[in-house]
């Protein structure tokens, strides 16, 4: 017989070394489950065709919008990014996030930086 077992979050965000470095830890259909660790500031981005699901573990995560808005997460919240809006994640203490992302999503989307993970590198031996 065969014991089954769940994601353990907190123990994969320990496995995280590098800030801005998304990791995937599941799948559910087309959507990558991802854990990563923010600190400082990303990039302004838009994911042209795919909307991006930020979950906050710990910390306080900053999501800056267009026109001067922005959202504020802490510990439990989450927020989707629709496809097309550009949005800049700020965290200005270590912030702990779960991703939910189509498994097409590009990381830093339609803006490519010296940051920049590739999709295939975010895989890593999850499968």
């Amino acid at each position: 017989m065969t014991t089954l077992h769940g994601i353990d979050v907190v123990a994969e965000l320990r496995q995280v070394r590098e800030h801005w470095t998304p990791r995937v830890v599941g799948q559910v259909n087309d959507q990558y489950v991802k854990v990563a660790k923010l600190l400082g500031e990303l990039v302004w981005h838009a994911h042209d065709a795919e909307d991006e699901m930020f979950l906050v573990v710990s910390g306080r995560l900053r999501i800056q919008l267009p026109g001067e808005e922005e959202v504020v997460l802490e510990p439990g919240q989450f927020y989707v990014v629709p496809r097309g809006v550009h949005h800049n994640p700020v965290a200005e203490e270590e912030v702990e996030i779960v991703l939910i992302e189509t498994v097409t999503t590009a990381h830093t989307g339609d803006v490519v930086v010296e940051g920049t993970v590739p999709v295939e590198r975010q895989v890593g031996d999850f499968r």
